[in-house]
């Protein structure tokens, strides 16, 4: 094609200039990949950096659901403590055996929208005491986590998974893994205007040491970017603390309190000293089918929503791109994660943590070994309640902050994969524009309609019906994942050229787990265990 002449009469640009960037399988510019530890004290904190961050959704879902079921402030915080001791064995189940990636499994949203269908249900409403209420509660959300496993294990192990995953293109998976990561943009900046004198210097600061800093200070340069997050913590930390102690909210209304002060979460008094979370702890499971299938929708989008982050994970690690089998796997142990938050009862099914996937990014190191330190962080700080307290009632608003950046970046992992893409192509453009207008606009309209009614828009006779639709249709990742992929994989789809616009060949190396030498370094299994689960 023959291109316009340049303006002005100055020198032509070299041909050099003018070659668009090249493409690449693994992103570059990663410090230590998946196989490479940091050095040991560099690992545990970083580590201990990974566990600060998964502590936001941990605390924020039980700080909004165990007060709702009747629960007290020692119910709160041994809550926080079960799902935080299961959120450590599912990250070293998932690191180990299941993708084998860099990836923390922590507590989810998605499933905070059917826990509180059951919290409504009305054979809990005539409970009139509070604590055999939360009990109750929390049995019948037990029993609908332990049927919802079912789906993600049946269809991670038997490979179904690994089939939809094989007519995933760069192209369909922009959309999802993008708005996995932008579309939480209202737990971002709405949740550090609850307290914008704590949640905003925490912004600032953590953007001025990871990004100018690094720059200004040549000999700290990768410290300063690396431990970002471990600098303005603290820092944020002690001046709300300051601000408690000085009196600065002593007039202001509750609702101010509870998100500005360092004492108001309740979980340090509440929190016994040293407790071992078991199974049963709540008593035996009640099961109910209508909450059952509720919870099953929860979990499906769980799974839609954690392929996205699988593969913006695998993309901050330096991965190749992950393969369908290993993917499929990966969701298969997940299911037993959430099998297990129904054994010990957290309340919440768990999916990839998508701010740990951003914290991969901000330090750039992509290590293995550091998310099993975390997790092991996870356990220890879960079993010494009261250690584990300290960290967990650092104010929501700080935690917000650190969201914006990293949800931010796990979204701008899903826009990289358009470099594989024909981004001249009309077919690409009407793909990638309608799903993600589509995956932002349908849940608006989902999350208005229950914000003034009370109620979803599909409200019939049979609740459980209600909160299935209700649950699939206000994820933005899971409605512009499934748009792109249904269109991708039906308009035009066998013309030889549009399987090049739509980077399909890009990938074709990484559809089986064998074609690319680089699968077997990043993604087999431990303790020789590829000859029992043979990967395809």
């Amino acid at each position: 094609m023959a291109g316009g002449g340049g303006g002005g009469g100055g020198a032509a640009p070299k041909q050099d200039d003018l070659t668009p960037h090249p493409v690449k399988d693994q992103l570059p510019g990663v410090s230590y990949c998946i196989t490479s530890p940091p050095p040991w004290p560099e690992a545990v904190l970083l580590g201990f950096q990974h566990y600060l961050v998964m502590l936001g959704t941990t605390v924020i879902i039980p700080t909004a659901l165990v007060p709702q079921m009747g629960g007290n402030n020692e119910d709160k915080a041994v809550v926080i403590q079960t799902l935080l001791f299961v959120a450590g064995i599912n990250t070293l189940l998932q690191s180990f055996f299941g993708t084998r990636l860099p990836a923390v499994i922590g507590g989810s949203y998605t499933f905070v929208m059917p826990t509180i269908s059951i919290i409504l249900a009305g054979r809990y409403a005539s409970e009139p005491n509070p604590h055999t209420k939360f009990l109750r509660i929390m049995r019948g959300t037990q029993g609908a986590l332990i049927v919802a496993s079912a789906l993600q294990i049946i269809v991670g192990f038997s490979g179904l998974w690994r089939n939809v995953a094989r007519y995933l293109s760069p192209l369909s998976a922009a959309p999802l893994v993008a708005l996995v990561g932008f579309g939480l943009y209202e737990l971002g900046f709405p949740s550090v205007a609850k307290c914008v004198e704590i949640g905003l210097p925490e912004l600032i600061l953590l953007v001025i040491f990871a990004m100018y800093l690094p720059h200004t200070v040549h000999m700290l340069k990768s410290i300063f970017d690396r431990f970002a997050v471990l600098f303005t913590i603290p820092i944020v930390w002690l001046y709300a603390y300051l601000l408690t102690v000085g009196g600065a909210y002593r007039n202001a209304p509750p609702k101010t309190q509870f998100h500005c002060r360092t004492d108001r979460s309740g979980l340090i008094g509440g929190a016994p000293w040293i407790r071992v979370p078991y199974p049963f702890q709540w008593g035996a499971p009640t099961f109910d089918a209508g909450e059952a299938f509720a919870m099953m929708a929860a979990s499906f989008v769980a799974l839609v929503e954690s392929t996205g982050a699988f593969i913006a994970v695998s993309r901050y690690a330096s991965a190749t791109p992950i393969p369908p089998s290993v993917l499929s796997r990966g969701i298969g142990w997940q299911g037993i994660g959430i099998l297990l938050d129904g054994l010990f009862g957290t309340g919440n099914g768990s999916s990839v943590s998508v701010e740990n996937a951003g914290l991969l990014a901000l330090t750039r190191v992509g290590s293995r070994r550091v998310v099993q330190i975390s997790a092991g962080f996870m356990i220890f700080f879960s079993i010494l309640g009261k250690f584990g307290a300290v960290f967990a009632s650092i104010p929501a608003p700080i935690f917000a902050a650190l969201y914006c950046i990293f949800f931010a970046y796990a979204g701008s992992a899903g826009v990289g994969f358009l470099q594989f893409c024909n981004l001249n192509s009309f077919r690409t453009k009407f793909i990638l524009g309608f799903s993600v207008f589509m995956g932002l606009s349908v849940p608006q309209y989902f999350n208005e309609y229950t914000s003034v009614a009370g109620y979803g828009p599909v409200h019939t006779h049979s609740r459980w019906f209600n909160d299935m639709v209700n649950v699939l249709f206000s994820s933005k990742a899971f409605v512009a994942g499934f748009v792109a992929y249904l269109l991708d994989n039906t308009i035009h789809r066998h013309e030889s050229s549009v399987r090049k616009d739509r980077g399909y060949h890009w990938w074709d190396k990484f559809r089986s787990y064998r074609t690319d030498t680089r699968s077997e370094e990043f993604y087999s299994l431990p303790f020789n265990l590829n000859k029992f689960f043979p990967s395809v």
